[in-house]
């Protein structure tokens, strides 16, 4: 088969979970499966910004090449939202499938087109979402899950959730789980660089760890506010560190560290590069997530393979993830997550049984059975 990845979720600046999602899925299954051509398919202008791009590719592109539709991307998604002008004409006829991994198909695919929806927070939580990605999928969506041939989602919670709000597009739906890099996310090999990036991010002491975009409905707010309940208790109480790029309404978390006299405590530092993110989660006493809307929830899962004991909500796909492997606290109780924080911080005992759950459960978890359960939904496109 030729089959083609949409390349924008690698190219788009600081990597997020989409991002990680599709590198893991695409390097694994070009490793396994040499016998077919794969390629990164991107819009190019040939300007120094692509040289950028391919670069930021390189270090995924082992088996798999780079192919370039010679047109301004940001031009054609405009346009490509009300005029359907083909795909096609920019990528060619000579693809089997092409997958887009981040919801939205254009117009006039060759072959097979596959989408991946990663969940519907842009219906269940509309506030939480930027303007302009909730009319992105207003506007793109529907159209696409229309088009797709097969709609690839990461839990059985989101495929209820599209279902919810779907019910036309079921018999579409196929869900194909994460995965998590067991050889850069395991216990920490290299001791002395914990020290280093602590000191690198402005970190002293004990830790608890949050690491992910600063935004609404990973529910920093009430984590902030189950914290002070938490550091009201306990003497020299561990920091609470906020990892990560922002998103978007991000103020409002800021000034409640503020409003709570926290600014000593809780600590925000920049994008963590990939490289730092196994020394960071390392050093941590716990992972902390206690979001309330989550497609699969990838960060809780990295920690589990670290060896970190992680408290994790019991909303939305999370529970699937984290399996008994977690210390469970209700999203919506800021009393629930200080409950969960005293318990991490107080019993080593729980925190090694966690840390060696978490190691076992995440094993089941690689990228290479990611990039099987896809393959088997490639295969049942072209029989």
């Amino acid at each position: 088969m030729n089959i083609a990845f949409d390349a924008l979720p690698l190219i788009g600046g600081n990597m997020t979970g989409i991002g990680w999602c599709e590198a893991g899925q695409t390097t694994a299954m070009a490793r396994i499966h040499p016998e077919n051509n794969y390629y990164y398919s991107f819009f190019s202008r040939k300007s120094s910004e692509d040289y950028i791009k391919i670069e930021r590719m390189q270090q995924f592109m082992q088996d798999i090449k780079p192919k370039a539709g010679h047109f301004s991307g940001l031009a054609y998604r405009t346009v490509s939202n009300f005029i359907p002008v083909p795909y096609k004409l920019f990528f060619g006829k000579d693809i089997d499938i092409t997958h887009f991994f981040n919801y939205i198909a254009p117009p006039g695919v060759h072959g097979k087109t596959v989408i991946t929806v990663h969940d519907m927070v842009y219906k269940a939580f509309p506030e939480t979402v930027r303007s302009r990605t909730k009319m992105m999928l207003n506007t793109g969506l529907k159209r696409s899950m229309k088009q797709a041939d097969i709609i690839v989602t990461d839990s059985e919670f989101s495929k209820s959730e599209i279902i919810k709000y779907f019910p036309q597009y079921q018999d579409k739906i196929r869900v194909v789980l994460c995965g998590v890099d067991l050889q850069k996310f395991r216990p920490c090999q290299n001791p002395e660089r914990i020290p280093e990036v602590k000191k690198s991010l402005g970190i002293e002491g004990e830790y608890f760890l949050y690491l992910g975009t600063i935004e609404p409905r990973k529910n920093l707010e009430r984590l902030i506010s189950a914290y002070h309940i938490f550091a009201q208790h306990v003497k020299d109480a561990p920091k609470l560190v906020l990892a990560g790029g922002k998103g978007w309404l991000y103020d409002s978390i800021f000034q409640k560290v503020t409003d709570l006299k926290l600014t000593d405590k809780v600590i925000f530092t920049k994008y963590v590069p990939s490289e730092d993110m196994n020394p960071l989660m390392c050093g941590a006493i716990a992972f902390v997530f206690p979001s309330i809307y989550e497609g699969f929830g990838m960060p809780p899962l990295e920690a589990m393979a670290c060896g970190v004991p992680v408290l994790a909500s019991d909303s939305a796909s999370l529970p699937e993830v984290t399996g008994d492997c977690a210390v469970v606290c209700d999203a919506y109780s800021e009393e629930s997550i200080a409950d969960g924080l005293n318990r991490l911080y107080s019993d080593t005992e729980l925190r090694s049984e966690l840390s060696r759950r978490g190691i076992r459960r995440a094993e089941n978890f690689t990228w290479e059975n990611s990039a099987e359960q896809l393959y088997s939904v490639y295969k049942e496109l072209v029989k």
